[in-house]
């Protein structure tokens, strides 16, 4: 951040400041889909929080610093010797990437009778393969926005004690976790702080835990550690949306390991319900086996091994094989029954936590007895070639799409309102 007058602007770090699935993804899209224009749109999940006008005119002037951006040669290099999975071509294509600002669209929206507070509208309009990259540093910066100008009452005392402890009790109970807090993450301080620290215990502590690396690109590389992920809802509902739904799962799968042949094969489960996706990737046995493992991001997480078991169990396919990861709002209580459990079933598991590390304040007000909430915030895939998209959760708070949409491919999958 840096003052301007008196108002803080927001200027971005590096075209790496993001999630490895958004590189993975755009390569692949890159790949298959090069010409296919998107719209991505914002969805603030919490009615009763408002943006105070200021944050988001600052947040539209801020959104300009990232034309700005490019690929360095270190970095550069950095991903070519990293990430082995990502081909010249792309790199060639990454270096030459530019943010263009003129795809977003920002409106502010007063509330009645409050003109200085409201909710925003914010689109991506674009070749996806361009348009991907906007989601997670636009939503980055957007955070770190509101709690510099909207909701103050909060300082970063403690944070450093709040993620060494947190480490200390996952890497003692023998967990691998990883760090996933880029989008709602509360500053970009914040999480270069909760990264280090959760290096330090790991190399501190000699036990079976593992930290296993970082969701952020920029970070892995700042402190040599794993960038981590593999794929996200939108590739399955672009796809979708593109070629049927009657089969998107496995073609989603299969474009997939077109582009990456047996790396970065960690299957996500509930674009269109994990009972569903369960029912198609049990139709193909030798892709099950190729696959090394399934993650979890809604529903009950508890109900998840069980019943990937069960699925396995029924084609054949050993579980000892298989890993679980979990990333849906995951606090220390579910990461340790999680692994209890894992453990119990014959399951490898391991967590990526993001907000619960990255977001994870209190009120100074309060004597830090009662919680700053982190935004409860998405951009998702709402269009591709001007068919609409949709994400059929497990948590049906977290559905997205046209309901006409929505209700057309419930009916097709036969899964109940």
């Amino acid at each position: 951040m840096e003052e301007d007058g008196e108002i803080l602007i927001y200027t971005p770090r590096s075209v790496l400041d993001t999630d490895l699935y958004k590189l993975t993804m755009q390569q692949a899209i890159r790949q298959h889909f090069p010409e296919i224009e998107a719209l991505y749109r914002f969805t603030h999940r919490d009615h009763n929080t408002f943006f105070p006008r200021k944050c988001i005119d600052v947040f539209q002037k801020s959104i300009e610093r990232f034309r700005n951006l490019s690929l360095s040669l270190d970095e550069r290099n950095w991903l070519e010797k990293t990430c082995p999975y990502f081909t010249k071509e792309y790199l060639d294509y990454l270096a030459d990437f530019r943010f263009d600002p003129d795809q977003i669209s920002i409106k502010f929206l007063p509330v009645p009778d409050d003109v200085e507070h409201g909710n925003v509208q914010i689109e991506a309009k674009g070749l996806w393969v361009e348009t991907i990259l906007w989601e997670v540093p636009m939503m980055a910066c957007l955070s770190e926005l509101y709690f510099r100008i909207g909701e103050t009452d909060w300082s970063y005392e403690g944070q450093k004690d709040n993620a060494s402890q947190k480490a200390r009790v996952m890497l003692r109970a023998g967990c691998a976790f990883s760090e996933f807090g880029t989008r709602r993450r509360r500053s970009f301080y914040t999480q270069d702080l909760v990264i280090a620290t959760l290096k330090e215990e790991s190399e501190k502590l000699h036990v079976q835990g593992k930290f296993v690396g970082t969701s952020n690109v920029y970070f892995a590389k700042q402190y040599n550690i794993n960038p981590v992920g593999t794929i996200a809802h939108e590739w399955f509902m672009g796809i979708a949306a593109l070629n049927g739904y009657e089969s998107a799962n496995a073609q989603a799968l299969e474009l997939w390991q077109k582009t990456y042949q047996d790396s970065l094969l960690i299957a996500l489960t509930d674009t269109f319900s994990t009972k569903v996706f369960f029912q198609d990737f049990a139709k193909d046995p030798d892709r099950a086996r190729q696959w090394a493992g399934l993650r979890q991001d809604s529903g009950n997480p508890l109900e998840f091994a069980p019943a990937a078991k069960a699925m396995y169990d029924n084609i054949g396919v050993d579980i000892g094989t298989k890993s679980i990861i979990y990333s849906d709002a995951l606090t220390l209580d579910k990461v340790l029954q999680l692994k209890k459990q894992c453990d119990e079933i014959g399951f490898k598991c391991s967590f990526g936590i993001g907000t619960f590390l990255t977001n994870n304040f209190m009120k100074k007000s309060s004597n830090y007895a009662e919680t700053s909430r982190a935004l409860n915030m998405v951009i998702k895939l709402a269009r591709v070639d001007g068919k609409e998209c949709v994400k059929i959760s497990d948590d049906p708070t977290k559905n997205t799409g046209d309901q006409a949409t929505v209700q057309h491919v419930k009916n097709l999958y036969g899964l109940l309102s």
